[in-house]
């Protein structure tokens, strides 16, 4: 029953006893992979092109764009290839590519997300230090050490994943390979491999989701203190936007990583992985750029560059 050398493929069941759903939810990752190119793509080049967005806040949004965009490619292809037909394969060389990158850029936005909510809290707490504090030179370090982080992470955890002895069948009950997958479709002592998981889930989901409130609730106590509505509405927009990515991204990061083991409950993960992996990237630069003046701003200015260049 057990394969004690590397599988040549791992079979991704997804949704396949549901053909039907699966279809549909082809056509749903297809738009949403579309949506993430193009929506990701553009906060990248609005931030490169308008001077007005050269500051910390959009330096590491530009980071989360460039995220977003790797962190889909990584899957989406793979996913969309086994929606659409019947073969539902991935090699042990794409597995471990697909787990390596999938968690280190995972583990990067968790950090990432954390700076940002740092940032967001010198912003609002501390404005006339904010200019000296969060400094380009600062900003780059702090982008580093997420990157790093999730790097680290990924060469950690990958590793003893795909040495487990996998069960002979190598069905993922999933859409892509993640630890939590792989772990069930093991036969041996998974004990070792648990453990890792559940202190990496403190220390890339938990803390940073605390320091994330605690900042929060800063950034609250501060804004309240604001005399004027229009002052507090303000302060508050610059960091509604962060706040909706991050309950969105986590929410959907705790019900996979965090659940109970039983069957309802890995159904369920199934479809807050397909949200985590494929939902968020497509909702993160609608958020910003629907709720953001300065985004919208810099966007109308680049069309109406195109627009000039076209007439002249």
């Amino acid at each position: 029953m057990v394969n004690q050398s590397s599988p040549v493929v791992f079979f991704l069941l997804g949704f396949s006893d549901n053909p039907q759903l699966e279809k549909v939810l082809f056509v749903v990752v297809l738009c949403s992979y579309l949506l993430t190119l193009l929506g990701n793509t553009l906060i990248l080049l609005l931030s490169t092109l308008d001077p007005r967005l050269h500051s910390p806040m959009y330096f590491f949004l530009s980071n989360l764009s460039f995220l977003d965009l790797c962190f889909t490619t990584t899957c989406v292809p793979q996913m969309l290839f086994n929606l659409w037909g019947p073969a539902k394969t991935i090699s042990f060389l794409g597995c471990f590519v697909q787990l390596f990158i999938f968690m280190s850029l995972g583990t990067t936005e968790c950090i990432l997300l954390t700076v940002m909510a740092f940032d967001r809290y010198v912003a609002v707490c501390q404005p006339l230090h904010y200019a000296t504090k969060i400094n380009p030179h600062l900003c780059r370090q702090l982008a580093g050490i997420a990157w790093a982080i999730g790097l680290v992470q990924s060469i950690v955890q990958t590793p003893p994943t795909l040495k487990l002895p996998f069960c002979s069948h190598r069905q993922i009950d999933n859409f892509l390979c993640e630890v939590p997958s792989l772990i069930q479709l093991s036969c041996g002592d998974t004990t070792y491999n648990e453990i890792q998981m559940a202190v990496a889930s403190i220390f890339i989901v938990v803390v940073p989701l605390s320091l994330i409130l605690v900042s929060y609730g800063a950034i609250a106590r501060a804004v309240l203190k604001i005399s004027s509505a229009k002052g507090r509405r303000k302060a508050f927009g610059t960091c509604s936007s962060h706040l909706i990515v991050v309950t969105l991204f986590y929410s959907s990061v705790i019900a996979v990583y965090l659940q109970p083991k039983n069957l309802y409950a890995r159904e369920r993960g199934k479809f807050f992985g397909l949200f985590y992996a494929v939902g968020t990237p497509t909702l993160n630069p609608l958020v910003y750029t629907l709720r953001n003046k300065e985004v919208k701003r810099a966007f109308w200015k680049l069309l109406r560059k195109d627009e000039d260049s076209e007439e002249s």
